[in-house]
Protein backbone atom coordinates (compact mmCIF):
# COMPACT_ATOMS: atom_id res chain seq x y z
CA UNK A 1 0.00 0.00 0.00
CA UNK A 2 0.89 3.30 -1.44
CA UNK A 3 0.88 5.86 1.60
CA UNK A 4 2.73 8.76 -0.07
CA UNK A 5 -1.32 10.28 -0.13
CA UNK A 6 -0.86 11.07 3.26
CA UNK A 7 1.44 13.92 2.48
CA UNK A 8 -0.80 17.02 1.26
CA UNK A 9 0.30 18.13 -2.38
CA UNK A 10 0.19 20.95 -4.07
CA UNK A 11 -0.49 21.03 -7.84
CA UNK A 12 0.92 21.56 -10.64
CA UNK A 13 -1.23 24.03 -12.10
CA UNK A 14 -1.00 25.99 -9.23
CA UNK A 15 3.17 25.86 -8.94
CA UNK A 16 2.80 27.16 -13.07
CA UNK A 17 0.17 30.20 -12.02
CA UNK A 18 2.43 31.50 -9.54
CA UNK A 19 5.54 30.61 -11.33
CA UNK A 20 6.51 34.11 -11.96
CA UNK A 21 6.19 35.01 -8.51
CA UNK A 22 8.48 31.86 -7.25
CA UNK A 23 11.24 33.07 -9.52
CA UNK A 24 10.97 36.56 -7.87
CA UNK A 25 10.75 35.23 -4.30
CA UNK A 26 9.15 31.41 -3.26
CA UNK A 27 9.08 32.09 0.44
CA UNK A 28 5.68 33.63 0.18
CA UNK A 29 4.45 30.88 -2.08
CA UNK A 30 6.12 27.93 0.26
CA UNK A 31 4.50 29.99 3.39
CA UNK A 32 0.79 30.03 2.23
CA UNK A 33 1.33 26.29 1.66
CA UNK A 34 2.57 25.47 4.77
CA UNK A 35 -0.41 27.39 6.58
CA UNK A 36 -3.02 25.40 3.86
CA UNK A 37 -1.35 22.24 4.32
CA UNK A 38 0.68 21.58 7.01
CA UNK A 39 4.46 21.52 7.97
CA UNK A 40 4.91 19.19 5.28
CA UNK A 41 3.14 19.02 1.46
CA UNK A 42 4.30 17.66 -2.13
CA UNK A 43 4.75 20.42 -4.53
CA UNK A 44 4.05 18.81 -8.25
CA UNK A 45 6.79 21.27 -10.50
CA UNK A 46 6.62 18.74 -13.55
CA UNK A 47 4.76 15.94 -15.21
CA UNK A 48 5.41 12.76 -12.07
CA UNK A 49 8.08 15.24 -11.74
CA UNK A 50 7.46 16.46 -7.36
CA UNK A 51 9.25 18.50 -4.26
CA UNK A 52 8.39 17.21 -0.77
CA UNK A 53 8.70 20.97 1.17
CA UNK A 54 9.24 20.54 4.83
CA UNK A 55 9.17 22.69 7.78
CA UNK A 56 9.09 20.32 10.64
CA UNK A 57 12.09 20.91 13.01
CA UNK A 58 12.49 16.99 13.25
CA UNK A 59 12.36 15.11 10.15
CA UNK A 60 15.16 17.24 9.29
CA UNK A 61 16.83 16.24 12.38
CA UNK A 62 16.07 13.12 11.65
CA UNK A 63 17.28 13.56 8.20
CA UNK A 64 20.98 15.20 9.21
CA UNK A 65 21.38 13.22 12.44
CA UNK A 66 19.72 10.15 13.21
CA UNK A 67 19.53 8.79 9.89
CA UNK A 68 21.93 10.40 7.88
CA UNK A 69 23.30 7.29 5.82
CA UNK A 70 19.91 7.27 3.88
CA UNK A 71 19.93 10.83 3.17
CA UNK A 72 22.14 12.45 0.67
CA UNK A 73 22.42 15.80 -1.27
CA UNK A 74 20.03 16.24 -4.06
CA UNK A 75 21.22 16.86 -7.25
CA UNK A 76 21.10 20.71 -7.12
CA UNK A 77 24.12 20.49 -5.29
CA UNK A 78 25.86 17.35 -6.83
CA UNK A 79 25.12 18.15 -9.82
CA UNK A 80 23.84 21.93 -11.00
CA UNK A 81 26.09 23.70 -8.41
CA UNK A 82 28.84 21.07 -9.18
CA UNK A 83 29.22 22.04 -13.13
CA UNK A 84 30.33 25.56 -12.05
CA UNK A 85 31.95 24.78 -9.02
CA UNK A 86 33.25 21.28 -9.42
CA UNK A 87 33.59 18.03 -6.88
CA UNK A 88 34.14 19.90 -3.13
CA UNK A 89 32.62 18.97 0.12
CA UNK A 90 29.35 21.23 -0.84
CA UNK A 91 28.97 19.18 -3.98
CA UNK A 92 30.17 15.44 -3.07
CA UNK A 93 28.81 12.61 -1.51
CA UNK A 94 29.61 8.90 0.02
CA UNK A 95 33.41 7.88 0.07
CA UNK A 96 34.71 10.88 -1.97
CA UNK A 97 32.79 13.12 0.94
CA UNK A 98 34.11 11.40 3.37
CA UNK A 99 37.49 11.36 1.80
CA UNK A 100 37.77 15.24 1.67
CA UNK A 101 36.21 16.03 4.98
CA UNK A 102 39.09 13.67 7.08
CA UNK A 103 41.77 15.94 4.96
CA UNK A 104 40.40 19.25 5.37
CA UNK A 105 38.89 19.37 8.76
CA UNK A 106 42.54 20.28 10.34
CA UNK A 107 42.47 23.56 8.42
CA UNK A 108 39.34 24.76 10.46
CA UNK A 109 40.27 23.93 13.38
CA UNK A 110 40.74 26.40 16.00
CA UNK A 111 44.45 26.83 16.89
CA UNK A 112 44.52 26.70 13.29
CA UNK A 113 42.11 29.78 12.68
CA UNK A 114 44.15 31.78 15.55
CA UNK A 115 46.45 32.18 12.90
CA UNK A 116 44.28 33.81 10.59
CA UNK A 117 42.11 36.50 13.00
CA UNK A 118 44.32 39.15 12.89
CA UNK A 119 44.70 39.34 8.87
CA UNK A 120 41.30 38.71 9.15
CA UNK A 121 40.53 41.92 11.07
CA UNK A 122 42.40 43.94 9.00
CA UNK A 123 40.72 42.90 5.45
CA UNK A 124 37.38 44.34 7.75
CA UNK A 125 38.65 47.24 8.71
CA UNK A 126 40.28 47.75 4.78
CA UNK A 127 36.53 47.53 3.83
CA UNK A 128 34.97 49.57 6.33
CA UNK A 129 37.21 52.75 5.60
CA UNK A 130 35.07 52.67 2.82
CA UNK A 131 31.96 53.65 4.52
CA UNK A 132 30.78 56.74 3.64
CA UNK A 133 29.37 58.86 7.04
CA UNK A 134 26.58 60.90 7.59
CA UNK A 135 24.66 59.55 4.33
CA UNK A 136 22.12 56.99 3.14
CA UNK A 137 24.30 53.89 1.75
CA UNK A 138 23.64 50.51 0.68
CA UNK A 139 25.59 48.87 2.73
CA UNK A 140 25.80 45.26 1.05
CA UNK A 141 27.70 46.06 -1.50
CA UNK A 142 30.92 46.89 0.81
CA UNK A 143 29.66 43.93 3.14
CA UNK A 144 29.70 41.97 0.36
CA UNK A 145 33.64 43.13 -0.83
CA UNK A 146 34.52 42.36 2.73
CA UNK A 147 33.44 38.64 3.08
CA UNK A 148 35.46 37.84 -0.18
CA UNK A 149 38.25 39.73 0.49
CA UNK A 150 38.40 37.79 3.90
CA UNK A 151 38.07 34.75 2.59
CA UNK A 152 40.56 35.63 -0.03
CA UNK A 153 43.18 36.95 2.56
CA UNK A 154 42.52 33.59 4.42
CA UNK A 155 43.39 31.53 1.73
CA UNK A 156 45.97 33.37 0.21
CA UNK A 157 47.38 36.30 1.99
CA UNK A 158 48.60 38.25 -0.73
CA UNK A 159 49.17 35.88 -3.82
CA UNK A 160 46.14 37.29 -5.61
CA UNK A 161 45.96 40.82 -7.07
CA UNK A 162 42.92 43.09 -6.99
CA UNK A 163 42.04 42.56 -10.57
CA UNK A 164 42.27 38.92 -10.17
CA UNK A 165 40.48 38.98 -6.63
CA UNK A 166 37.22 41.33 -8.82
CA UNK A 167 37.24 38.55 -11.17
CA UNK A 168 36.79 35.81 -9.12
CA UNK A 169 34.14 37.70 -7.10
CA UNK A 170 32.00 38.54 -10.77
CA UNK A 171 32.38 34.67 -11.50
CA UNK A 172 31.44 32.94 -8.62
CA UNK A 173 28.13 35.58 -8.33
CA UNK A 174 27.20 35.26 -12.10
CA UNK A 175 27.16 31.39 -11.85
CA UNK A 176 24.92 31.47 -9.26
CA UNK A 177 22.85 34.01 -10.74
CA UNK A 178 22.75 31.09 -13.93
CA UNK A 179 21.88 28.31 -10.83
CA UNK A 180 19.05 30.15 -9.86
CA UNK A 181 16.97 30.80 -13.24
CA UNK A 182 17.51 27.14 -13.94
CA UNK A 183 16.42 25.97 -10.39
CA UNK A 184 13.45 28.03 -10.63
CA UNK A 185 12.53 27.72 -14.37
CA UNK A 186 13.43 24.04 -14.61
CA UNK A 187 10.51 24.30 -17.87
CA UNK A 188 13.58 26.37 -19.90
CA UNK A 189 16.31 23.80 -19.29
CA UNK A 190 15.97 23.31 -23.04
CA UNK A 191 16.30 26.70 -23.92
CA UNK A 192 19.07 27.47 -21.44
CA UNK A 193 21.18 24.60 -23.15
CA UNK A 194 20.08 25.40 -26.96
CA UNK A 195 20.95 28.78 -26.61
CA UNK A 196 24.35 28.47 -25.43
CA UNK A 197 23.95 30.39 -22.24
CA UNK A 198 24.95 27.35 -19.85
CA UNK A 199 28.24 26.80 -21.71
CA UNK A 200 28.27 30.83 -21.47
CA UNK A 201 28.62 30.17 -18.19
CA UNK A 202 30.92 27.53 -18.11
CA UNK A 203 33.57 29.26 -19.55
CA UNK A 204 33.61 31.70 -17.33
CA UNK A 205 34.07 29.34 -14.16
CA UNK A 206 36.74 27.76 -16.88
CA UNK A 207 38.11 31.36 -16.07
CA UNK A 208 38.37 31.59 -12.57
CA UNK A 209 39.96 27.58 -12.59
CA UNK A 210 42.40 29.28 -14.16
CA UNK A 211 43.37 32.15 -12.01
CA UNK A 212 43.74 29.94 -9.48
CA UNK A 213 46.03 27.61 -11.15
CA UNK A 214 48.38 30.22 -11.62
CA UNK A 215 48.12 31.34 -7.41
CA UNK A 216 48.35 27.55 -6.33
CA UNK A 217 51.56 27.38 -8.83
CA UNK A 218 53.40 30.61 -7.77
CA UNK A 219 53.18 29.35 -4.08
CA UNK A 220 54.28 26.25 -4.79
CA UNK A 221 57.02 27.48 -6.88
CA UNK A 222 58.10 30.50 -3.67
CA UNK A 223 59.11 28.12 -1.37
CA UNK A 224 57.34 30.32 1.20
CA UNK A 225 55.23 29.61 4.28
CA UNK A 226 52.24 31.99 5.07
CA UNK A 227 50.27 29.57 6.95
CA UNK A 228 47.27 30.72 5.51
CA UNK A 229 44.47 27.98 4.16
CA UNK A 230 45.84 27.50 0.78
CA UNK A 231 49.33 26.56 2.86
CA UNK A 232 46.88 23.61 4.84
CA UNK A 233 44.95 22.65 1.83
CA UNK A 234 49.05 21.81 0.37
CA UNK A 235 50.14 20.45 3.21
CA UNK A 236 47.00 17.97 3.87
CA UNK A 237 47.50 14.35 3.27
CA UNK A 238 45.32 11.42 2.32
CA UNK A 239 45.71 8.29 4.88
CA UNK A 240 47.63 6.75 1.77
CA UNK A 241 50.43 9.28 1.91
CA UNK A 242 48.95 11.42 -1.02
CA UNK A 243 48.52 14.67 -1.55
CA UNK A 244 45.48 16.44 -3.35
CA UNK A 245 45.83 16.55 -7.18
CA UNK A 246 45.33 19.79 -8.22
CA UNK A 247 41.88 20.09 -9.73
CA UNK A 248 40.64 18.50 -6.60
CA UNK A 249 42.55 21.39 -4.84
CA UNK A 250 40.93 23.56 -6.96
CA UNK A 251 37.07 22.68 -6.73
CA UNK A 252 38.03 22.67 -2.67
CA UNK A 253 39.18 26.38 -3.35
CA UNK A 254 36.21 27.05 -5.98
CA UNK A 255 33.48 26.02 -2.47
CA UNK A 256 35.15 28.36 -0.30
CA UNK A 257 34.90 31.18 -2.41
CA UNK A 258 31.11 30.11 -2.94
CA UNK A 259 30.19 29.25 0.72
CA UNK A 260 32.75 31.16 2.44
CA UNK A 261 31.44 34.49 1.25
CA UNK A 262 28.31 34.42 -0.35
CA UNK A 263 26.49 33.14 3.30
CA UNK A 264 28.87 35.83 5.63
CA UNK A 265 28.46 38.90 3.55
CA UNK A 266 24.27 38.18 3.77
CA UNK A 267 24.31 37.57 7.17
CA UNK A 268 26.57 41.01 8.24
CA UNK A 269 24.04 43.06 5.92
CA UNK A 270 21.34 41.11 7.68
CA UNK A 271 23.03 41.73 11.54
CA UNK A 272 23.61 45.47 10.45
CA UNK A 273 19.69 46.16 9.55
CA UNK A 274 18.91 44.69 12.73
CA UNK A 275 21.48 46.43 14.74
CA UNK A 276 19.91 49.64 13.24
CA UNK A 277 16.30 49.00 14.05
CA UNK A 278 17.32 48.05 17.66
CA UNK A 279 19.91 50.56 18.57
CA UNK A 280 19.84 49.47 22.35
CA UNK A 281 21.87 46.11 21.56
CA UNK A 282 24.58 48.56 19.67
CA UNK A 283 25.05 50.11 23.30
CA UNK A 284 24.88 46.38 24.29
CA UNK A 285 28.13 45.55 21.86
CA UNK A 286 29.90 48.92 22.74
CA UNK A 287 29.97 47.85 26.05
CA UNK A 288 31.25 44.42 26.13
CA UNK A 289 34.15 45.56 23.47
CA UNK A 290 35.09 47.87 26.11
CA UNK A 291 35.33 45.57 29.19
CA UNK A 292 36.70 42.68 26.62
CA UNK A 293 39.74 45.50 25.66
CA UNK A 294 40.33 45.86 28.84
CA UNK A 295 40.76 41.96 29.79
CA UNK A 296 42.65 41.03 26.40
CA UNK A 297 44.30 41.83 23.39
CA UNK A 298 44.34 38.59 22.08
CA UNK A 299 41.98 38.20 19.17
CA UNK A 300 40.87 34.73 20.11
CA UNK A 301 40.55 35.55 23.64
CA UNK A 302 37.87 38.30 22.33
CA UNK A 303 36.23 36.12 19.91
CA UNK A 304 35.36 33.54 22.07
CA UNK A 305 34.28 35.51 25.26
CA UNK A 306 32.12 38.52 23.00
CA UNK A 307 29.07 36.52 24.29
CA UNK A 308 26.79 39.72 23.58
CA UNK A 309 27.72 39.96 20.26
CA UNK A 310 27.09 36.27 19.01
CA UNK A 311 24.44 36.24 20.55
CA UNK A 312 22.79 39.57 18.38
CA UNK A 313 24.58 36.87 15.22
CA UNK A 314 22.77 34.06 16.59
CA UNK A 315 19.03 35.63 16.68
CA UNK A 316 20.19 36.85 13.35
CA UNK A 317 20.82 34.34 11.58
CA UNK A 318 17.88 32.42 12.87
CA UNK A 319 15.56 35.25 11.65
CA UNK A 320 17.27 35.74 8.34
CA UNK A 321 19.54 32.07 7.46
CA UNK A 322 21.27 32.73 4.89
CA UNK A 323 21.59 28.82 3.63
CA UNK A 324 17.18 29.04 4.04
CA UNK A 325 16.63 25.37 2.40
CA UNK A 326 18.36 21.77 3.04
CA UNK A 327 17.98 19.54 0.27
CA UNK A 328 18.28 15.70 0.84
CA UNK A 329 16.80 12.70 -0.98
CA UNK A 330 16.64 9.56 1.01
CA UNK A 331 18.56 6.67 -0.74
CA UNK A 332 16.13 3.49 0.52
CA UNK A 333 12.41 3.92 1.17
CA UNK A 334 11.71 5.03 4.79
CA UNK A 335 9.37 6.37 7.19
CA UNK A 336 8.68 9.58 9.38
CA UNK A 337 5.38 10.76 11.33
CA UNK A 338 3.52 8.49 9.23
CA UNK A 339 4.77 9.47 5.72
CA UNK A 340 5.61 6.90 3.74
CA UNK A 341 9.06 7.84 1.74
CA UNK A 342 9.36 6.13 -1.67
CA UNK A 343 13.46 5.90 -2.45
CA UNK A 344 14.39 9.04 -4.28
CA UNK A 345 12.28 11.34 -2.96
CA UNK A 346 13.35 15.22 -3.08
CA UNK A 347 13.15 16.87 0.18
CA UNK A 348 13.52 20.79 0.63
CA UNK A 349 13.83 21.55 4.36
CA UNK A 350 12.78 24.77 4.84
CA UNK A 351 15.18 26.41 7.32
CA UNK A 352 13.77 30.08 6.88
CA UNK A 353 10.28 28.32 8.05
CA UNK A 354 11.52 25.96 10.72
CA UNK A 355 13.46 29.16 12.55
CA UNK A 356 10.18 31.35 12.83
CA UNK A 357 7.57 28.34 13.63
CA UNK A 358 4.87 29.65 15.72
CA UNK A 359 5.33 26.28 18.01
CA UNK A 360 8.92 26.15 18.30
CA UNK A 361 9.86 29.79 18.93
CA UNK A 362 8.73 32.12 21.62
CA UNK A 363 7.60 35.39 19.51
CA UNK A 364 9.17 33.62 16.25
CA UNK A 365 8.83 36.95 14.15
CA UNK A 366 10.51 39.74 16.51
CA UNK A 367 14.31 40.24 17.42
CA UNK A 368 15.40 39.00 20.38
CA UNK A 369 18.88 38.35 20.81
CA UNK A 370 18.73 37.39 24.90
CA UNK A 371 17.12 33.57 23.83
CA UNK A 372 20.20 32.87 22.91
CA UNK A 373 21.76 34.16 26.16
CA UNK A 374 22.52 30.77 27.83
CA UNK A 375 24.20 29.89 24.57
CA UNK A 376 22.18 27.54 21.65
CA UNK A 377 22.46 23.74 22.65
CA UNK A 378 18.74 24.26 24.04
CA UNK A 379 17.97 25.04 20.69
CA UNK A 380 19.80 22.08 18.69
CA UNK A 381 16.95 20.41 17.50
CA UNK A 382 15.21 23.45 15.97
CA UNK A 383 18.08 25.85 15.01
CA UNK A 384 20.03 24.99 11.78
CA UNK A 385 22.38 28.14 10.92
CA UNK A 386 24.70 26.01 9.62
CA UNK A 387 23.59 22.38 9.22
CA UNK A 388 23.71 19.58 11.69
CA UNK A 389 25.14 16.17 11.76
CA UNK A 390 28.28 14.86 10.11
CA UNK A 391 27.96 17.57 6.99
CA UNK A 392 27.36 20.42 9.07
CA UNK A 393 29.05 23.42 7.56
CA UNK A 394 33.08 22.94 8.15
CA UNK A 395 33.52 26.70 8.10
CA UNK A 396 31.33 27.57 10.68
CA UNK A 397 33.73 28.44 13.25
CA UNK A 398 35.41 30.35 10.83
CA UNK A 399 31.91 32.18 9.97
CA UNK A 400 31.09 33.03 13.61
CA UNK A 401 34.92 34.49 14.27
CA UNK A 402 34.66 36.76 11.06
CA UNK A 403 31.05 37.51 11.95
CA UNK A 404 32.26 38.59 15.74
CA UNK A 405 35.25 40.72 14.66
CA UNK A 406 32.87 42.31 11.67
CA UNK A 407 30.13 43.15 13.83
CA UNK A 408 32.72 44.50 16.85
CA UNK A 409 34.19 46.68 14.75
CA UNK A 410 31.71 48.13 12.89
CA UNK A 411 29.72 48.82 16.51
CA UNK A 412 33.30 50.42 17.81
CA UNK A 413 33.64 52.64 14.15
CA UNK A 414 30.05 53.60 13.64
CA UNK A 415 26.50 54.38 15.43
CA UNK A 416 24.39 52.65 12.46
CA UNK A 417 20.97 54.51 11.98
CA UNK A 418 17.88 52.41 10.53
CA UNK A 419 16.54 54.48 7.00
CA UNK A 420 13.55 51.78 6.52
CA UNK A 421 11.21 49.90 9.17
CA UNK A 422 11.36 46.79 6.61
CA UNK A 423 14.48 44.55 5.82
CA UNK A 424 13.69 43.13 2.19
CA UNK A 425 14.91 39.65 1.05
CA UNK A 426 16.43 38.26 -1.91
CA UNK A 427 16.19 34.49 -2.11
CA UNK A 428 18.58 33.35 -4.45
CA UNK A 429 20.77 30.20 -3.66
CA UNK A 430 21.36 31.48 -0.76
CA UNK A 431 19.14 34.14 1.46
CA UNK A 432 20.00 37.70 0.24
CA UNK A 433 19.79 40.83 1.48
CA UNK A 434 17.26 43.49 -0.99
CA UNK A 435 17.76 47.45 -0.89
CA UNK A 436 20.11 47.36 2.72
CA UNK A 437 20.13 50.97 3.02
CA UNK A 438 21.47 52.65 5.98
CA UNK A 439 23.17 55.70 7.76
CA UNK A 440 26.32 55.65 9.63
CA UNK A 441 27.92 58.40 11.80
CA UNK A 442 31.18 58.30 13.37
CA UNK A 443 31.58 57.33 17.31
Amino acid sequence: MNNNNKIPEVSLLKFLKHSANILKNPLPFHHQNFTEKGDTFRLNIGFKKSVIFSRDAGFLEYALQKNQRNYIKSEIQTKDLAKYVGKGLLTSDGEHWKKQRKLIQPAFHKKQLANLLGSIKEAINTEYDKIQTDKEIDIFPILNDLAFQTVVKSLFSSAANQEEINRLQYITESAQKMLVKELRQPYLGWWFKASGKIDSYLKLTAEARTILKRIVHERRESNTRYDDLLDMLLDAKYDDGNFMDEEQLIDEILILFTAGHETTSNALTFISQLLALNPQWQDRILGEIQNLNTETDDLMGFVTQAKVTQQVIEEGMRLYPPAYFIDRVNVEQDEFGGMLLEPGENLLFSVHEIHRHPNLWEKPEEFLPERFEDGGKKYSSQYFPFGAGPRKCIGNNFAMFEMIIAVSELVSRFKIISVADEIDIKPLITLKPKNAILKFTKR
